[in-house]
């Protein structure tokens, strides 16, 4: 906020809008999953209008356009576990392959009894200026080479990599530190040993 307004983040208009969505979301989602079991969640209602306001101004920065005008041109109906849901939506076709989609929105404002590991096919943080989805358009795991269902990994900040009393690093640890990147595309199989704290036989030898 500024003097009692959402602005647009000046700092983002060197991105393109699906890096931009993509961040907004990122960020969002990071709030709301904080206050998971919260009973009065559905305040958040109010950050999500203020995030949502402060998206479409900065799109319509980026663009020279209206706030209007970019609600009109990335407006839709997301789906979720608890029906539709208003968002945004940017789109990224690809010749005979599924679209890359980044959205904002569409996470319910309702208690989770239970919080578990939530993955978006798009989501994350921390984008720098070589861009998020270029590195999703390559379809390539950064850990084992893979093809197959490259999602996005993210951590909240790079100091969390270097958490004091930690083992051995690895090898997804370290190369996220190396690169100085917040985010690391990773198939499907990677990112759920990341998450269990497993590691992979093709981590070994790094790819790249």
């Amino acid at each position: 906020m500024r003097e009692g307004t959402p602005p647009h983040r000046g700092e983002l208009l060197l991105h393109n809008d699906f890096d931009i969505v993509a961040r907004y979301q990122a960020e969002y989602r990071g709030y709301i999953q904080y206050y998971a079991l919260a009973q009065n969640r559905w305040r958040l209602d109010k950050l999500r209008w203020i995030m949502q306001t402060s998206l479409l101004k900065t799109l319509a920065a980026k663009h020279k356009s209206t706030v209007q005008k970019m609600a009109t041109r990335y407006g839709a109906t997301l789906q979720t576990s608890h029906g539709p849901r208003q968002g945004l939506r940017v789109t990224v076709k690809r010749a005979g392959k599924i679209p890359l989609t980044a959205e904002f929105g569409g996470v319910p404002l309702r208690v989770q009894p239970q919080v578990s590991h939530l993955t978006d096919r798009v989501s994350t943080l921390g984008y720098n200026r070589s861009g998020l989805i270029q590195r999703l358009l390559a379809e390539t795991c950064e850990l084992c080479g893979s093809t197959d269902q490259v999602e996005v990994h993210h951590v909240r900040k790079l100091a969390d990599l270097q958490r004091k009393g930690r083992s051995a690093r690895p090898l997804w640890v370290q190369r996220m530190a190396a690169l100085r990147r917040k985010t690391l595309g990773v198939c499907q199989a990677c990112h759920h040993a990341i998450h269990r704290g497993e590691s992979r036989p093709s981590w070994t030898t790094p790819n790249r």
